[in-house]
């Protein structure tokens, strides 16, 4: 993984391999190879710590959620779900190069007007954010919540 940094998350071993001259990782939610990019080094960090530390387990997780902002498609990287099938959380991923700034966290609350998730997420895997979302606005946390019991 020499070209991909440590990041801020506990260590998590990936099966990874070379094909075609692209290094792919496999996603063990959606069970396939996927490109390894800067951005999906992320969130299969991200994933890996929601499954093992936050309480969620895979059925709970859906990847690349759609959102339709003004007709037009996009997609949301991670939507963590709870019991009664209610998003909890809408966590945007960025490459580590990327800043977590002002325009990010408008993206985040466009995707998040859309899903109406409580709390949100805003990670390039060396910094992390955390609001919840409340009748005042967006409040942040120094903490990601236990999602596993919601």
């Amino acid at each position: 993984m020499g070209r991909y940094p440590s990041l801020n998350f506990p260590p998590f071993r990936f099966r990874v391999t070379e094909t075609d001259g692209e290094t792919r990782v496999w996603d063990e939610l959606r069970r396939c190879w996927l490109v390894l990019t800067p951005e999906e080094w992320v969130r299969r960090h991200l994933i890996r710590f929601l499954s093992e530390y936050g309480g969620v387990t895979a059925q709970m997780i859906s990847q690349e959620y759609p959102v339709s902002i003004q007709g037009m498609p996009q997609r949301a990287d991670v939507v963590v779900f709870g019991s009664e099938g209610v998003p909890l959380l809408l966590a945007e991923c960025k490459a580590p190069s990327v800043r977590i700034d002002a325009e990010v966290y408008a993206q985040a609350l466009r995707y998040n007007a859309v899903v109406q998730a409580r709390y949100l997420m805003l990670t390039n895997g060396l910094k992390h954010y955390i609001y919840e979302r409340r009748p005042e606005g967006y409040v942040p946390l120094s903490a990601l919540p236990d999602l596993g019991g919601r």
